[in-house]
């Protein structure tokens, strides 16, 4: 899962986002208030946490404008300013959750860990099907129903994966994939698309599915299920 952090603590925003990748998340920060909305409002976080105080844009307007625009994302606020009036005044824009600075670390990753647990207890299920496949979210692995064959998937496979089967059949451009499975400033390791794409080709390929990803020219990439046809 992918969080995004704005805070203009840069010793604290680091501090958080180690703790968060220890976790295994995908983290990305923005010190800006401005560049943090611009990076919020695409939709790709699954958890903002978003601090009060910040230069540009505030964190209350910040939470006012992604929840006007239907940005779901989850958001922790933090701030320094911990009255009843400040922590009302978040949870009515639209925080799930708020804590006042100073804090521990073990207290965050635990809000963290259960407003994520929420989430997806909400909007995923244990498996992600699509025609003959089988994504098992829990297990990373993957199977054919046909003939119960399985195969492992490692991070950014299953992350690929997931991505695919979760707008199975739509054409999901160059820079939808990058910013959902890489983030938005990981432009090296992103190029490395073409190779994740094969291996997972492979791993449909060895398990006997008729599941496959196409290369939609100019445009992206598509899943698709591909029917044997009658040779005449």
């Amino acid at each position: 899962m992918r969080i995004l952090i704005i805070e203009d603590e840069y010793s604290l925003a680091d501090v958080i986002s180690e703790s968060l990748k220890k976790e295994k998340y995908m983290v990305d920060i923005r010190y800006d208030g401005e560049e943090g909305y611009f990076d919020a409002a695409t939709g790709i976080y699954d958890l903002i946490i978003l601090d009060v105080m910040l230069p540009s844009m505030n964190g209350f307007d910040i939470l006012k404008k992604l929840r006007e625009e239907g940005i779901n994302s989850k958001i922790i606020m933090l701030t320094a300013k911990g009255t009843l009036n400040d922590k009302l005044e978040g949870f009515n824009k639209g925080a799930n959750d708020y804590i006042p600075k100073p804090f521990h670390i073990e207290e965050l990753l635990a809000r963290v860990n259960a407003q994520l647990k929420n989430a997806s207890n909400i909007n995923k299920k244990d498996i992600l099907e699509y025609h003959d496949l089988e994504l098992d979210m829990m297990k990373s692995s993957l199977t054919c129903k046909t003939n119960n064959e399985t195969i492992e998937l490692v991070c950014k496979e299953f992350q690929l994966l997931e991505y695919f089967m979760n707008n199975k059949e739509q054409i999901l451009s160059k820079e939808q994939i990058y910013d959902k499975v890489w983030g938005m400033e990981n432009e090296i390791e992103s190029n490395n698309l073409e190779a994740y794409l094969s291996f997972i080709r492979k791993k449909i390929k060895a398990i006997d599915s008729k599941v496959n990803i196409k290369a939609v020219r100019g445009l992206g990439y598509k899943m698709e299920y591909e029917d044997e046809k009658v040779k005449k």
